[in-house]
């Protein structure tokens, strides 16, 4: 993926941006769905990378030695504020929205979400230019390292600020791997209701720490990806294909409870359950087998037409 320079883009490309910032939000707020893919699949992953690897001690030296201008260009600000007024605005706008469909409609939701990283996958895959051992281990390590995150439950209940913090820390890198959802890491540690609660309601304090969290995690572990992209790009998009391939387990559509026992009981009183796959035979209600596979071809189709439209505005 070319990275392309702020002086060569119009507003119509900004506002391009602001839409893919849309979809990751969107995507950032289930759990089990990674916004890191949405950007991969639009062609920005790299860019992303790479412009916050930028914001470093050198574009601090830029802000007191040549102004705000040079050091924005630095970072390339342009791209970060467009695209992150797409994931403001989608995560307080469908906050809501998607928490509604995953109480009311789980199976088409999810449904719709296991057809667009199956398509991921595709295209992910599609990218490694030459297979090798090394290439093969790294798919099948990302899809064991994926797969074992989401048959892991819940743990903890995090509702303290020192632990909502940390919480952005960790769940920050987890949102920028394509595969690896980072609001299914705030599940697992016990602080995705706290902080869905927060943004719903506004809660200042608390969407101030958690943003907190999210900067730190994300400028330290961006400078790893960055340079794994530099080094062995080959191993890195294997290990990413890997990823998507082992989340298919976490969005799989049909899930039964393991028990009648709460797994957590969370301090609003509302209970959460151990779920397990099954085949749609097994699921106890209505399957909805049919629009399920209609709406998992929505989602692929739509991956893919994304993916041909890109090609064609960045034919680069």
């Amino acid at each position: 993926m070319s990275r392309i320079a702020d002086n060569t883009r119009s507003v119509i490309d900004y506002f391009l941006i602001g839409v893919k910032g849309l979809a990751m939000g969107a995507a950032d707020v289930v759990p089990g769905v990674s916004g890191g893919t949405i950007a991969f699949i639009t062609g920005i992953y790299e860019e992303l990378i790479h412009s916050l690897s930028t914001i470093n001690l050198q574009a601090l030296k830029k802000l007191k030695s040549e102004g705000v201008g040079s050091a924005w260009k630095h970072i390339n600000g342009n791209f970060f504020l467009s695209l992150f007024i797409g994931i403001g605005t989608s995560v307080f706008s469908l906050a809501k929205l998607v928490t509604f469909l995953l109480d009311q409609h789980p199976v088409l939701l999810w449904s719709f979400f296991f057809g667009l990283v199956i398509a991921s996958f595709i295209l992910v895959a599609r990218t490694i230019e030459k297979w090798s051992i090394g290439t093969v281990f790294a798919l099948i390590l990302g899809a064991l390292i994926a797969g074992y995150i989401s048959s892991l439950t819940t743990t903890a209940k995090g509702e303290e600020l020192w632990y909502v913090f940390l919480s952005g820390t960790v769940a920050i890198c987890a949102m920028i791997l394509p595969g690896i959802s980072g609001a299914f890491i705030l599940v697992l540690m016990g602080s995705y209701h706290p902080i869905m609660a927060g943004i719903k309601t506004l809660d200042v304090k608390v969407i101030a720490v958690f943003l907190s969290g999210c900067i730190v995690g994300l400028l330290s572990f961006s400078k790893l990806l960055n340079f794994l992209f530099e080094h062995v790009k080959q191993l890195v998009l294997a290990l990413l294909s890997g990823f998507l391939l082992g989340s298919l387990v976490k969005i799989w559509p049909w899930k039964n409870k393991v028990s009648d026992m709460p797994l957590v009981v969370h301090s609003d009183g509302r209970e959460e359950f151990m779920m397990g796959n099954v085949f749609p035979a097994e699921f106890k209600g209505d399957p909805l087998l049919v629009q399920a596979v209609l709406v998992a071809i929505v989602g692929l189709t739509l991956v893919l037409l994304i993916d041909r439209l890109g090609k064609r505005l960045n034919p680069a």
